[in-house]
């Protein structure tokens, strides 16, 4: 079992290791949510060392003055030293689920009962922080900014000379605290995509601040423990102005920091601990998932990619500082930020041994953020939050533009055409929206594209091609491909997330050869399910492009498993992500990391298919010494079931027609127990017609736990095949029976694994499902295999009619 190192790791199911002692706990959500997330925040943010804290076994006071016994125990304990002794204890937290009312009332019960002078509420959404202290013989509590950090007093809270802020991994939990304290207790704004200003008004100041506060002075981004509200509402107030008057691409003319009072203290307090600078991921983006939410992002087909996944981009791409770099929907600016980070650290080692000053450094990387770097985002609000976090982190605010990426480039402001041109750009790396609820409209948008009108395959030449027929939507990946490849200059590289289904899909075949007719794909990077959880549950890929790329160059396949988190966004240990870039630039190889050759690459960009073990699996097939043929050779029909209504499926068998779904289905035949029965009067719908089953026939799983075959037997004649099947009839000349256990074999079912794909479904299509290569013995070999499993199918319908006529004798009894 795993112990509890810097993450919350599970134990057997249903427990967790607590983050200080290391002992195996409940997985409560109190637990889970709220004392490891504080437990985390007081060694990582605030210093303390786990010695001097305590969690298991629990710290108590008494419940009353009067009592002998201690019996409230206390989430987490913070003492003076590592001795833990009772009259040393200095902060005490609790971490119920309660209300911030009921919570407080419950910390000064606490606090009364105590010896610490501090105590923080924390219930996994929101933090109260307060002082207890004596006067006139009264106990007094005073809610404070924050508590102080290891060492400090708590009258410095707060007065942290810029050099002293540290970065933090905890930013998700605090601004979730700051969201929710917001959301509860602000007067005259509560909608989400109001606050997100405001917190990102006050973000701006924060990082101005640190921007230009010298290493040895006092931040000006504080609130102290005895400070007026006011005299810090105003220094914030002052902050902003600086920002407005040195930043205006950040901050428009009529912004204002329109919170409360009370409200500004409570975010000052809340992240004046902290150098968001230095912060490893991306803040600004951080607070716009916080508090925008999956509603918006969903809506908008906006999933922002985790940093794990962008840096391996980054890392496969190596943007130089010559380069032009380009995100054409860079919503929050992630890609272009940790691309433009790459490329200082670079310069930055370059130019040390060079002699280069600091001052000669700095002004050398803001000349390239300026010159080299651009982002579209149509999003007013996500476009903003890119200049600002671009200007910030390296003045390149004047390569961020709020544009449609997809309109015309001529209807684009004139600033942007100035600085965004096609068939300019060295490197580009998007995440594109894409879903089919957020199709893109209008001709005059559409018929820029050459992937904006319907194609055709030539039978002949089997060659995809443009017909004149525009289509009258299109989902915005498919533009988006295009519009990438447009963007780029002849030898330009470019990373691409992407739904599976548009590498896989039957109709986007077309598409797939627009990329190999523009350029060379030169990696497919296959993404773990939960990569974008809990945000939305989608299998994706990277597709890397090079545009124009001449002669046959190898591709690097990938195909990872594990993204360091859960399908819930739970840290788990296991992270196969940072492994990919080291893999594909020192050219090795393993098991699910290697390279092909170009002329191995089939019209499916899915990676796992050129897996070397379904490679080795049809190599094994081709040497048979009986013909091999592809499935389609031998088909005569092969079509998806009818797809009936649910208020037409009755569970009494007598009611109508035997209607075989997915689960009926097993290797071990049809399993009729989890048949259901539509309506004998659906005898005559057309797709009940052409799904009706006989024993020539053989169904197969289409979705989901696909590719599993199965023969009808003769008490199921006259059925009918759902639409999650495949409904197939082969050649009179070929025996079913033989055809079932081959495809049910290793040899069957690792062609049929090869070919399933899909973004959310695994499943299997038809084009694909009639090249799985086929041994076709003798006729006499395939009877001889075939009967065996015929005479189970026989044997299995036997029993079902010797069964019913027991029960027909059983009530003839009576």
């Amino acid at each position: 079992m795993l112990k509890f190192a810097d993450k919350i790791y599970e134990s057997k199911e249903g427990y967790i290791f607590d983050f200080i002692s290391g002992e195996q706990v409940n997985a409560t959500p109190e637990e889970v949510e709220a004392v490891q997330v504080f437990a985390r925040q007081l060694v990582e943010d605030y210093g303390y060392k786990k010695e001097q804290i305590q969690t298991r076994p629990q710290f108590r006071v008494k419940a009353r003055p009067s009592d002998t016994k201690k019996e409230y125990p206390v989430d987490i304990a913070v003492f003076s030293d590592k001795k833990k002794n009772e009259d040393d204890v200095f902060i005490i937290v609790e971490c119920k689920k309660k209300n911030r009312k009921d919570g407080r009332g419950q910390l000064e019960d606490y606090l009364r009962l105590s010896k610490a002078s501090l105590g923080v509420w924390f219930n996994g959404d929101e933090r109260l922080f307060l002082r207890k202290f004596e006067k006139d013989g009264k106990i007094i509590f005073q809610e404070i900014p924050n508590i102080p950090v290891a060492g400090q007093r708590i009258e410095d809270i707060g007065k942290f000379k810029r050099q002293d802020l540290k970065p933090t991994h905890n930013l998700k939990a605090i601004f979730k605290s700051i969201r929710n304290h917001l959301a509860a207790n602000t007067v005259g704004a509560t909608r989400d995509e109001v606050l997100a200003q405001q917190l990102i008004n006050l973000i701006f100041c924060k990082l101005y601040d640190e921007k230009f506060t010298p290493p040895s002075d006092i931040i000006r981004f504080r609130a102290g423990v005895d400070e007026k509200p006011k005299e810090i509402e105003t220094r914030i107030f002052d902050i902003f102005k600086d920002v407005k008057e040195n930043a205006p691409e950040v901050i428009d003319n009529e912004d204002k920091i329109s919170l409360d009072t009370n409200s500004i203290v409570y975010v000052v307090g809340e992240l004046q601990n902290y150098s968001l600078m230095n912060s490893e991921r991306d803040v600004v983006a951080d607070a716009f998932e916080t508090f925008i939410g999956h509603a918006l992002k969903g809506g908008q087909g906006q999933f922002f990619t985790p940093r794990n996944v962008v840096k391996m981009m980054v890392d496969i791409l190596q943007p130089s500082e010559t380069d032009k770099i380009i995100d054409p929907a860079c919503g929050s600016g992630g890609f272009l930020i940790d691309a433009l980070k790459y490329v200082w650290d670079v310069a930055d080692k370059k130019y040390k041994k060079l002699g280069w000053t600091s001052a000669q450094i700095q002004n050398q990387k803001i000349k390239i953020a300026t010159t080299n770097f651009r982002g579209l985002d149509k999003d007013y609000f996500l476009s903003k939050v890119a200049k600002a976090y671009m200007n910030l982190v390296g003045d390149g605010t004047t390569g961020i533009f709020c544009e449609d990426s997809l309109e015309n480039t001529k209807n684009w402001k004139q600033e942007t055409q100035l600085k965004i041109q096609l068939g300019t750009f060295d490197i580009l790396m998007t995440n594109p929206p894409f879903g089919s609820k957020i199709p893109v409209v209008g001709e005059q948008k559409i018929k820029q594209f050459d992937v904006g009108y319907k194609w055709k395959q030539n039978k002949k030449t089997n060659k995809w091609e443009k017909t004149e027929k525009l289509k009258e939507q299109e989902e915005p990946q498919v533009l988006f491909i295009e519009r990438c490849l447009s963007l780029l200059k002849d030898g330009g590289k470019m990373a691409m997330v992407l739904p599976s289904g548009i590498l896989g899909n039957e109709q986007e075949a077309y598409l797939r050869q627009y990329i190999l007719d523009k350029g060379h794909l030169f990696a497919i990077v296959e993404l773990p399910f939960e990569t974008f959880s809990p945000n939305v549950s989608i299998n994706t890929s990277v597709l890397f492009i090079q545009k124009g790329a001449n002669g046959k160059k190898d591709v690097f396949i990938s195909i990872n498993e594990h993204c360091g988190h859960d399908k819930k966004g739970r840290p788990t240990e296991k992270d196969d992500i940072p492994n990919v870039a080291p893999l594909f630039n020192s050219k090795k190889s393993d098991e699910n990391n290697f390279f092909i050759k170009s002329d191995l690459l089939e019209s499916s960009f899915v990676a796992k298919r050129y897996l070397k073990k379904y490679i080795t699996n049809v190599e094994k097939i081709e040497s048979s010494k009986y013909d091999v043929v592809d499935f389609g050779d031998i088909i005569t029909t092969v079509h998806n079931g009818a797809n009936i209504d649910d208020a037409s499926i009755y569970v009494e068998k007598k009611q109508g027609i035997p209607y075989i779904l997915v689960k009926t289905i097993t290797k071990e035949g049809i399993n009729f127990e989890n048949l259901k029965y539509i309506r004998k009067e659906l005898e005559t719908n057309r797709d009940v017609i052409k799904n009706k089953v006989d024993e020539s026939s053989i169904v197969m799983t289409r979705a989901g736990n696909s590719g599993i075959a199965a023969n009808i037997p003769p008490d199921l004649v006259g059925g009918v095949a759902s639409g999650f099947l495949i409904n197939i009839k082969i050649k009179k000349d070929i025996d079913p029976y033989y055809i079932v256990s081959y495809l049910n074999s290793e040899y069957g079912q690792m062609q049929l694994e090869r070919i399933s794909s899909g973004s959310i479904l695994q499943s299997i299509r038809s084009s694909d499902l009639k090249k799985v290569k086929v041994i076709l013995p003798p006729k006499d070999v395939q009877k001889a295999i075939g009967k065996k499993l015929k005479e189970a199918v026989y044997a299995a319908a036997s029993a079902r009619v010797k069964i019913d006529e027991a029960d027909n004798d059983i009530l003839k009894l009576v």
